[in-house]
C-alpha cells in the first residue's frame, strides 16, 4: 500500500478458476499504467493508492508502479520541439554540416528534451521508432540499382531518350517528368526515383546538361503523381487503411477515383508552370562538354580517394596514386581552359550524326546480367502491385526488396562484394533513421498533437454557413506547410482521428469525406516545398550527390516551394469546386 494523504485510490482483482498469477499481474500493472497514473497527474494533491488483490495460492506475485512526473506543460513542449525543428531547419539550409549529421543532432537534441521533462525514453524504445521497412526497401533497392547500373542499360536508355526527343531538350524533360508521375501512381516514390535518377543523369551527361535542373523536376512530377491513386503515397495508403474511414466510403476505389480526377487537373497545369520556372534558367552547362566531363571526372576521382581509409601500406599508396591522378587532372583542365573558349550551348542541331556516335559509345556491355536483372526487378515490381491490391500475401516493401536484392546478387554471381555495398548511400539511410526519431520525439513533445488541436479550435470558431470552406482551405494549407517541414507520415496519421472526431461532433457538423481528402491532397504536394519535404526528394538528392550532381536545400526549394504554392492552389479550387460547388460529400 502507498499513502500520500488526502486523496485515496484503491482497486481489487479477484482471480477466476482459469486466471493464473502471471495474468493477475499482468493486469495489475495495466491498471496501474493505463488508469492510476493519469489520475496522479491530474491530481495536484497528495494521493493514496490502495491495491488489493486475491490470488489463488500463497504465492507472491510482483507489483511495480512508477510515477513519472513531467516538469513543463504542453505549451513549453511544443515550443521547444519548435525551436528543435528550426535548428535542424538553419543547419541543412545554410550547409553548416551535412544533412545526415544534422539530422542526427536534432534527434539527440530532442531525446534530450524529453528526459529533461522527464519522460526519458528507453534505448529499446527509441530503435522501436524508426521505420525498419522503409530502410529496407531503401536497401534493398539500392543493391538492385547497383547491380542493373552494370550493365550498361542506362546509358542505353539516355541515348534512346536522346534520339526520340531528336535533340530538343523540353520535349526530353516534359517526356521524363510524365513517365516519371505515372510510374510513381503505382509505384512508391522511392522506387521510382532510385530507378530514373542514374537514366537522368546518364541523359543529362550525353546533351551536355546540368542534371541537377532536370532531377528537380522529376522529382516534383514523382511526388504529383503519387497522390493520384491509394498506394503511391504513404498518407494515402494510411488513410485508405484506417477502418473508421472505409465505413464512411472511403476504400481504394472511392479515394483513387476522386484524387486521379484531381491530380490530372494539377498535372495539367504543372507543365506551363515548370516551364515558366525554368524561363530564365540555362538548363546548359556554360562550357564545352570537354570541359565539363573533365571537371567532373576530377571530382569523382577526388570523392574515390577520400573515401579510402589507408589501414595498410598499399591502400597508402593507391590514395596517393589517386590524388596524383586529380592533380595531373587539374593541370590537364587549366590547360584546356586556356585553349578553349568559353561558349554557350545550344540546342543540337546535328543530333543524328550524334546519334550514331553515342550509340557506339554507350551500349550493352553484358547483356546476360542485363536479362537476369530485368527479370528480377520485373518481378519485384509485379510483386510491389499485387501486394496494394492483394493484402494476404503478407510481405511489406521491404521485404520484397530484400529479397529480390539477395535473389539478383545469387544470379549475377558477385565476387566483390564490397563493390557493391560501396554504391549504396549510407549516408541517406542514416538520415532517414535518424529523421524518423526526430520526427517521433517532436510528436511525444506534443508538437503534432498541438497543430492537430489548434486546427480543429480554428474550424469550430467560423460561422457555420462558412465552416466546410474554411475547413477545405485550414486543413489543405496545413497540411501543405506541415508536409514540407515534418515528414508526412507522422502527422497523416496524427490528423486522421482529428478530423473523425471533428467530423462526429454535434456542434460543428461537417463531412469527413471532404476534411480526409484536403488531408491527402495537402500531405502529399506539400512534400515538394523543401527537400526534405518527402522521402523521394531526399533518395534523389543522396544519388545525385554520389554521382557528383549534388543539389542543396535551397537550389531545391527556388523551384520546389514555387511548384508547391501552385499545384496546392489547383487543389484546392478543385477540392472547393467538388464539394461546394457540386456538393460530392457524400
Amino acid at each position: 500500500m502507498f499513502f500520500w494523504p488526502q486523496t485515496h485510490f484503491s482497486f481489487g482483482i479477484s482471480p477466476s478458476d482459469h486466471m493464473s498469477n502471471s495474468l493477475i499481474t499482468t493486469l495489475a500493472s495495466s491498471l496501474s499504467s493505463k488508469v492510476l497514473m493519469p489520475l496522479i497527474a491530474l491530481t495536484r494533491g497528495p494521493v493514496t493508492i490502495t491495491i488489493q488483490a486475491v490470488l489463488q495460492d500463497n504465492e507472491v506475485v510482483p507489483l511495480s508502479i512508477t510515477h513519472q512526473s513531467l516538469y513543463i506543460n504542453v505549451e513549453a513542449q511544443v515550443v521547444v520541439a519548435g525551436v528543435i525543428l528550426a535548428g535542424v531547419y538553419v543547419l541543412i539550409i545554410f550547409e553548416i554540416v551535412h544533412r545526415t549529421l544534422a539530422a542526427m543532432l536534432g534527434s539527440l537534441a530532442a531525446l534530450a528534451a524529453l528526459a529533461i521533462i522527464g519522460d526519458r525514453p528507453s534505448l529499446i524504445t527509441v530503435v522501436e521508432w524508426i521505420d525498419y521497412e522503409t530502410l529496407a526497401l531503401l536497401f534493398g533497392m539500392m543493391i538492385l540499382v547497383a547491380i542493373f547500373s552494370e550493365t550498361g542499360f542506362f546509358d542505353y536508355c539516355a541515348v534512346k531518350a536522346y534520339q526520340l526527343s531528336r535533340g530538343r531538350v523540353w520535349p526530353m524533360i516534359t517526356i521524363l517528368c510524365l513517365i516519371a508521375a505515372i510510374l510513381s501512381a503505382f509505384l512508391d516514390n522511392v522506387t521510382t526515383m532510385m530507378l530514373f535518377t542514374p537514366v537522368t543523369i546518364r541523359l543529362c551527361e550525353v546533351l551536355n546538361l546540368d542534371p541537377r535542373h532536370v532531377l528537380i523536376a522529376e522529382v516534383i512530377f514523382t511526388n504529383i503523381g503519387g497522390a493520384a491513386t491509394a498506394v503511391g503515397d504513404p498518407p494515402n495508403v494510411i488513410i485508405v487503411s484506417n477502418q473508421d474511414l472505409r465505413k464512411k466510403g472511403i476504400d481504394f476505389a472511392a479515394f483513387t477515383g476522386f484524387m486521379l480526377l484531381g491530380i490530372c487537373l494539377v498535372l495539367l497545369t504543372s507543365f506551363p508552370f515548370l516551364r515558366l520556372l525554368y524561363w530564365n534558367k540555362k538548363l546548359y552547362n556554360k562550357e564545352p562538354i570537354e570541359i565539363v566531363e573533365l571537371k567532373h571526372e576530377i571530382l569523382v576521382w577526388r570523392q574515390t580517394a577520400q573515401r579510402i581509409n589507408p589501414a595498410s601500406r598499399e591502400e597508402t599508396a593507391v590514395k596517393c596514386l589517386l590524388m596524383q591522378k586529380v592533380l595531373n587532372l587539374e593541370s590537364l583542365l587549366r590547360k584546356k581552359l586556356k585553349t578553349f573558349q568559353r561558349q554557350i550551348s545550344q540546342e543540337d542541331k546535328n543530333w543524328e550524326t550524334n546519334i550514331q556516335q553515342l550509340q557506339k559509345k554507350h551500349r550493352i556491355t553484358d547483356k546476360t546480367l542485363l536479362v537476369k536483372c530485368i527479370t528480377v526487378l520485373g518481378v519485384v515490381i509485379f510483386i510491389f502491385f499485387l501486394n496494394s491490391f492483394v493484402p494476404s500475401i503478407h510481405l511489406d516493401l521491404g521485404w520484397i526488396a530484400i529479397l529480390g536484392a539477395l535473389w539478383l546478387l545469387v544470379l549475377a554471381d558477385i565476387q566483390d562484394f564490397e563493390i557493391i555495398l560501396h554504391r549504396v548511400e549510407w549516408a541517406t539511410l542514416l538520415f532517414f533513421a535518424a529523421l524518423f526519431v526526430l520526427m517521433e520525439a517532436l510528436a511525444q513533445l506534443q508538437l503534432l498533437d498541438y497543430i492537430g488541436a489548434q486546427t480543429a479550435a480554428l474550424i469550430k470558431a467560423v460561422p457555420e454557413d462558412q465552416r466546410l470552406t474554411i475547413a477545405i482551405i485550414l486543413v489543405m494549407w496545413v497540411s501543405a506547410l506541415a508536409s514540407s517541414l515534418i515528414d508526412n507520415i507522422p502527422f497523416t496519421a496524427t490528423m486522421i482521428p482529428v478530423l473523425i472526431n471533428l467530423s462526429r461532433d454535434d456542434d460543428v457538423n461537417l463531412p469527413v469525406r471532404p476534411l480526409i481528402f484536403a488531408l491527402a491532397m495537402g500531405a502529399c504536394l506539400g512534400g515538394n516545398g523543401t527537400l526534405i519535404g518527402a522521402s523521394a526528394n531526399v533518395v534523389c538528392a543522396g544519388i545525385a550527390e554520389q554521382h557528383g550532381y549534388g543539389f542543396s536545400f535551397m537550389e531545391f526549394f527556388r523551384l520546389g516551394f514555387p511548384m508547391m504554392l501552385m499545384t496546392c492552389t489547383i487543389g484546392m479550387c478543385y477540392l472547393l469546386a467538388t464539394h461546394i460547388g457540386l456538393g460530392w460529400n457524400t
